[in-house]
């Protein structure tokens, strides 16, 4: 495809969309896919809308950059459990670039921001924001919340608004118990985790293995947090342990206010789905697996979903088992496969995170087997663990269909890849072909929502461009989606908002418009050389205005970092797309 038609694609890009019944319609201009040094270090933005056939003349606007002093504190940067600065081995406080999911909370008169930080320990904090006459939006004051209460906070990434109006973040990539409970010393620990000590106050260059085992207890990280602001600014933070221990990426509430779907991040996870006992209280409820079973394997794939009974649970009960510190070997015997690959007679095959394992549950404690081993309960089960990089939700309230994010088609999802490597001990479910690129998905659900079926809605398309043409070096479709992360939708206008989190599918990372209808994809947003668009969240109605936020993280930390210049233009950006006026459908949709 030559430059020009890029170029004249991204001009005249345009999404209709519409039901019957509303007859709304949406149109975003386009942007080019940057080809030059100059357009791949600037944030590139869509600059008008069009809605009803009214354009409004919108952009992007930054309310924060990581590091910059706002009010009496510096935004992003790390406190441990006392409430002390997090420094480097300078003494230099310790600033995160990696901002991620950043919402927008009316409470009374007052608007706040709550942005949590994809670290170890994690940083999050709570922005008032002030809103002017014409819908533009400024920090006025910042603090860190304090989560001492909850043990701290271990690797937030995506999240979401509740219902009744609290930030719902995550936990990602919890670490393996089995593996820290069988270490004999702190060489056999992976160094992913050993910076979590510091929450606590230990350094982990100066630490023991006794000093890590003291301060940092594994079991108490990878579950979706709830934070809850009210009016004078004060917070309060909840770890939902009923709701599973899995790399939570987003935990979705629906709008019956009990049902949450989670979505499950890195190589041989599952997804889940948790009922409430009461609507808008996520401490209490049972807990369910998705298994595949598979209908199609065109493309990523199709099929229909069962539901596998993980049981009942309470925040309270688990809370208790953390606090008498319980461990892998106080809830599962563990053997060896036979040669045959078999588990001996009284043992169950697992396979989560690619580890294949024979595990049988000690009596009376399956409850906290499914809330602390939940992916590894759920594929003892026979629940489906073999989805790779399963990523952002959102809703469509209309077509009562969720949208699920699988950044990459491999590994288990494919059939009996690397010689069923991914399969050992699980079900190979999922046979498909690779598609590095990723798709999203389309779930249908039942009255009582309950997802019933599963379809490829759109996928990426893997693509070689060659040396000396303007996109050499992007291995997916410049003008498709290249590893869909964050996900978004807009009621009444039935259009879906898709973010990248790529490295070498896109340079650089797109934000994407979709035509849920027709499935025209408009590119509407870039980010610069080595950053991911993360928080890429619809807001319809804001005082008056509504917003797409969207958060670019760590710029020139995942690619290219031997283009960064400036050690300021790393810093990761807080802002939004708009303002524009609230969407009045969307409202009474909800």
């Amino acid at each position: 495809m030559t430059k020009l038609r890029h170029a004249l694609l991204a001009a005249t890009a345009v999404i209709a969309i519409g039901t019957a019944a509303n007859a709304a319609e949406i149109t975003f201009k386009g942007v080019d896919a940057p080809t030059d040094d100059a357009a791949k270090r600037a944030v590139s933005s869509t600059t008008s809308v069009t809605i009803d056939g009214a354009e409004h003349k919108i952009g992007w606007n930054t309310i924060a950059r990581s590091g910059q002093k706002i009010g009496n504190a510096t935004f992003g940067v790390p406190v441990d459990a006392a409430g002390n600065i997090i420094t480097d081995a300078s003494g230099k406080p310790v600033v995160s670039d990696d901002a991620d999911f950043t919402s927008l909370l009316p409470v009374g008169n007052k608007l706040f921001s709550i942005t949590h930080f994809e670290t170890r320990p994690a940083a999050m904090y709570l922005s008032e924001l002030s809103q002017d006459a014409n819908g533009n939006l400024a920090p006025i004051s910042t603090r860190p919340i304090d989560l001492s209460g909850i043990d701290g906070l271990w690797v937030p990434c995506a999240g979401a608004v509740t219902p009744w109006g609290s930030h719902l973040g995550s936990e990602e990539y919890p670490p393996n118990a089995r593996e820290i409970d069988a270490a004999s010393s702190l060489s056999e620990i992976d160094d992913y985790v050993t910076p979590m000590a510091r929450y606590n106050g230990v350094d982990p260059k100066l630490m023991t293995l006794g000093m890590f085992r003291e301060a940092f207890k594994p079991y108490r990280y990878g579950f979706p947090v709830e934070v809850k602001v009210t009016e004078a600014g004060e917070t309060s933070a909840a770890k939902h342990y009923a709701m599973g221990r899995v790399a939570v990426e987003l935990a979705y509430v629906l709008p019956d206010q009990k049902t949450a779907y989670i979505s499950d991040d890195g190589t041989n996870v599952g997804l889940f789905r948790f009922v409430a006992d009461k609507e808008g209280d996520l401490s209490s409820g049972r807990l369910y697996a998705a298994k595949w079973n598979q209908t199609s394997a065109e493309g990523a794939g199709a099929a229909d979903i069962e539901w596998i009974d993980l049981g009942h649970g309470d925040n309270a009960t688990v809370r208790m088992a953390l606090n008498l510190d319980v461990k892998f070997n106080d809830i599962f015997e563990t053997a060896s496969f036979d040669k045959d690959g078999n588990c001996p007679e009284g043992f169950l095959s697992s396979n989560a995170e690619g580890r294949a394992e024979c595990l049988k549950v000690k009596p009376g404690m399956d409850m906290l087997a499914s809330r602390l081993e939940t992916r590894r309960y759920a594929s003892m089960l026979g629940a489906t663990t073999e989805f790779r990089k399963m990523e952002g939700i959102s809703f469509d309230p209309e077509g009562k269909r969720l949208f699920l994010a699988m950044s990459e088609v491999s590994n288990g999802m494919e059939d009996n890849a690397k010689d069923g490597k991914y399969d050992k001990g699980g079900r190979n479910d999922v046979k498909l072909a690779k598609n590095s690129c990723g798709a999203v998905y389309e779930l249908s659900m039942d009255d009582n929502w309950v997802v019933t079926k599963a379809a490829s809605f759109v996928e990426g398309k893997p693509t070689k461009y060659e040396e000396g043409t303007p996109f050499a070096g992007n291995t997916c479709d410049i003008d498709g989606i290249a590893n869909p992360d964050n996900l978004s939708f807009i009621p009444g206008y039935n259009t879906l908002l898709i973010g990248e989190d790529t490295g070498s599918g896109h340079q650089n990372d797109a934000t994407w418009a979709v035509d849920a209808a027709t499935r025209q994809m408009t590119r509407i947003f870039t980010s610069p050389y080595g950053s991911e668009n993360t928080s890429v969240d619809w807001y319809p109605d804001i005082n008056g205005y509504a917003y797409l936020m969207t958060v670019i993280q760590h710029p020139y930390g995942e690619s290219d970092e031997d283009k960064l210049v400036n050690p300021e233009d790393a810093r990761a950006y807080i802002g939004y797309i708009g303002p524009m006026p609230a969407f009045k459908k969307s409202a009474s949709l909800k």
